[in-house]
């Protein structure tokens, strides 16, 4: 159990307890980043709050950096066969680097288009 001050627990306390804190909105002033709380708006204490903020269609606008945002392109699915001893040299080294048959091919075709461009 998290003891709380205020009706909030410190973020030392939610990691002790398992919770997941979220970090504040940060601004960089300079020479060190600084908390901006807008006191009129709701903060979550934690990742499930801010979840149900999201889910009950709360503004959370002000809890996002919009600066590092990225646009996630859509995919396209395609089918590729390959020989199915390729397909156990693949299996093989994308176990080594844990990850999934998938992730492998995209990493090593990512990597070879951004050569060729």
């Amino acid at each position: 159990m998290v003891e709380k001050r205020d009706g909030f627990s410190s973020a030392r306390q939610q990691e002790s307890a398992g919770q997941q804190s979220l970090p504040s909105a940060v601004t960089d002033s300079g020479s060190s980043p600084s908390v901006v709380r807008d006191p009129a708006k709701k903060w979550p204490t934690t990742a499930q709050q801010f979840d149900e903020m999201f889910d009950n269609g709360e503004d959370i606008d002000h809890l996002i950096d919009w600066s590092s945002a990225r646009l996630v392109h859509p995919t396209k699915r395609v089918n590729v066969d390959f020989p199915t001893p390729m397909v156990v040299r693949l299996d093989r080294e994308a176990k080594k680097r844990g990850v999934t048959r998938q992730a492998l091919i995209k990493m090593w075709l990512a990597d070879r288009l951004e050569g060729v461009g």
